[in-house]
């Protein structure tokens, strides 16, 4: 029986209409992907892939591999909590990849020590004033990078109504360009101790989990959230209920952009190194991880739970391959797949809800 009566006034309550969470499908789907990757690493390399299988009894998992999944999705991931936003607003931003590469050169250049091994620093991008600077120097620099890219992005789109895609694309051409210009191509290198220490370890993921907790707190108790949603759900509706949209448009791409900057400050930490080609494609990754997180492109719909657990499952897939000796096409050609057949899972969501309405 699918309806209950609760209570008087003929209320009643539908069980067919309980809501199943998207994340907790999302869940479901890594799991099932692990799984296949058990199983082939069973078939075709005779190893467990995230178990281990050396015998140990303080542990049952492969403690190593755990942190070469989490790692490698850790930067780029902190970009997608960013990208999150804006697709959830009802935009999309395509020069997250090259804000990281512009960034990462510029903050580097003010977190060099000037001796190495006794002599000056052979990379000095400046003179004795930008050497051995506290941390927070080049921190600020970069994240002001990030502030000023946003704010072109969002201006551009919020008060010129220029398409967030055609606005995206040329500040992603242009964040490169000052990437490749900045020091003449060439690479920025031997930063402080204090600013490797942002990259060190774990680090990322610790950065990745802190802002991920803190921008999901953010999305779902907030105005800030509450705006977000309802602009990228229906703009004209949320502009008559009072929302200031082109204001709040702009400050979605400025945290996008901020976050996108900060992922550049732990990667060239993290590398030691900056070179104007960091970041390459890193925003089609981090579009992919939330859409496979379940954001939908439309917008209005998506969470920063579920970006984390796509995250995962993108880390999981580019693990496994590696883990059955796969070439590096192959991952991309699956990537690709992937992308598509969430998008194509999201659109049937969509009209599925849109039939039962």
């Amino acid at each position: 029986m699918a309806e209950t009566s609760h209570g008087t006034g003929g209320l009643t309550f539908d069980a067919s209409k309980r809501t199943w969470p998207n994340e907790a499908n999302i869940f479901i789907a890594l799991i099932i992907i692990v799984g296949i990757f058990e199983a082939l690493g069973a078939m075709l390399v005779g190893q467990s892939f995230l178990f281990d299988s050396m015998g140990r009894f303080d542990s049952i998992f492969n403690e190593a591999r755990l942190q070469i999944i989490i790692l490698q999705v850790a930067i780029i991931g902190i970009i997608a909590l960013g990208v999150t936003q804006v697709i959830i607003s009802g935009g999309i931003d395509l020069s997250s990849g090259s804000v990281v590469g512009a960034t990462a050169m510029i903050a580097m250049s003010f977190a060099q020590t000037e001796l190495v091994n006794g002599n000056p620093n052979p990379k000095a991008i400046f003179g004795p004033w930008a050497m051995d600077l506290p941390v927070i120097v080049p921190v600020l620099v970069g994240l002001t990078c990030g502030v000023v890219a946003g704010l072109i992005n969002g201006v551009l789109i919020a008060y010129t109504r220029i398409p967030p895609f055609i606005a995206t694309l040329g500040m992603m051409v242009s964040a490169r360009g000052v990437a490749k210009w900045w020091s003449s191509g060439n690479p920025i290198s031997f930063p402080t101790e204090s600013y490797t220490w942002i990259g060190s370890g774990m680090m990322p993921v610790v950065w990745f989990a802190l802002l991920a907790l803190l921008f999901h707190l953010i999305l779902k108790f907030t105005v800030y959230g509450k705006h977000t949603y309802a602009i990228g759900s229906n703009e004209d509706a949320a502009r008559m209920s009072g929302i200031k949209v082109a204001r709040h448009k702009v400050l979605v791409y400025t945290i996008a952009a901020v976050l996108a900057s900060f992922a550049a400050i732990v990667l060239s930490s993290k590398n030691l190194t900056a070179q104007s080609g960091m970041g390459l494609v890193y925003e089609l990754d981090a579009i992919a991880m939330a859409v496979i997180g379940g954001v939908s492109l439309s917008g209005g719909r998506g969470s920063i739970i579920g970006t984390v657990l796509g995250a995962l499952i993108f880390g999981v897939i580019i693990s496994g391959f590696t883990f059955l000796r796969l070439d590096a096409f192959y991952q991309e050609m699956v990537k690709g797949g992937i992308i598509v057949a969430a998008v194509v899972l999201d659109q049937w969501r969509q009209q599925r809800a849109a039939l039962k309405s």
